[in-house]
């Protein structure tokens, strides 16, 4: 079974590649530009003979438009592909997991290899549900599958890990409940973290800005849809990572005779929190512009990052079950 969760992994991160081709290919044609005005006038000016009288107008106009109307249909195709993909992969991941957890014998988040896993496979359920809701997001469909790609090439490159029995400090229920809650409210978090960078460049485009990074938001949905469903995600996450931090500090005290003593794990949820809490508050402020409260939850994210990544290969602590050196 653990043969099988590996052949999983690989297969899903090809499947990702394969949707964000095809995001690639909806974004690239979704906008085709129109036929300006000025062009359209002179090709009806000149659409008189040389007696003076009246001929049929050029096909341009019509052909123009033609073009267009194919392309559009063949965005619409390569967003449904993609999408259709996306779910692929998304069982694919799923089915990994499973498998892996089987030849385990436990919940697959005994180390960090898994943790990813799950956080990813998270991230990309909750962004086929956002997108039943919101269909008009998909080619946002283009940055969550690079972001899955990298991340399970990340850790099946660098992370992996043979399955092993949980360790001993790990054998209590509070694994099963504060675990599931900081892998579900990560998972939500890398979710939010795409809309919150697409908002950032596609209000500073809809502000007249054409530099790069700017000018890859001028297909992308309106800024202001895109600040809404940043704020709909990380008030959801909040909550739940609220109480994973609680329910580790409990465990802790009944494990280590403490509920908190700034172990580096510990000190940087703690930071997750104090940013995450401070984004929230921002966006509830009114004198706060809302390209500065996203700023702040983009921040939060490198701060999950750096609990996730940073603390495992460069701390050791009591939270040292990574599987990484």
């Amino acid at each position: 079974m653990s043969a099988v969760s590996d052949q999983l992994v690989t297969f899903a991160i090809l499947a990702y590649l394969i949707a964000m081709i095809s995001h690639a290919v909806e974004y690239a044609l979704g906008n085709v530009r129109a036929v300006s005005a000025a062009p359209a006038r002179e090709l009806v000016g000149a659409a008189v003979g040389a007696t003076g009288g009246p001929v049929d107008a050029p096909a341009a106009p019509v052909a123009a438009e033609a073009r267009r109307s194919r392309s559009a249909q063949r965005a619409r195709l390569a967003g449904r592909i993609a999408t259709g993909i996306t779910v692929l992969a998304a069982a694919l991941h799923l089915g990994a997991l499973v498998t892996r957890g089987i030849a385990a014998e436990r919940m697959p988040w005994g180390n960090m290899y898994e943790f990813v896993l799950t956080v990813t496979w998270i991230g990309t359920a909750a962004w086929l549900a956002v997108l039943v809701k919101r269909p008009a997001l998909r080619r946002l469909g283009l940055f969550l599958t690079l972001v899955m790609v990298l991340l399970l090439a990340f850790a099946e490159l660098k992370l992996y890990v043979q399955v092993v029995p949980l360790m001993p400090a790990l054998q209590s229920y509070w694994f099963i409940v504060h675990v599931s809650t900081i892998v579900f409210s990560s998972g939500i978090f890398l979710l939010g973290v795409v809309p919150a960078m697409a908002f950032l460049i596609r209000n500073g485009y809809e502000q007249g800005k054409r530099s790069f990074p700017y000018t890859l938001a001028r297909r992308l949905p309106a800024a202001a849809g895109l600040e809404r469903l940043t704020f709909a995600l990380h008030a959801f996450a909040f909550p739940v990572f609220t109480f994973a931090v609680i329910a580790g500090a409990i465990w802790a005290e009944a494990a280590w005779g403490r509920a908190w003593g700034w172990d580096p794990k510990e000190t940087w949820a703690f930071i997750s929190w104090v940013v995450y809490a401070g984004y929230l508050h921002a966006r509830a402020t009114p004198s706060v512009k809302r390209n500065v409260a996203t700023w702040v939850a983009v921040l939060g994210f490198l701060t999950m990052l750096m609990n996730l990544f940073g603390v495992n290969f460069f701390f050791t602590g009591l939270h040292s079950y990574a599987g990484v050196s």
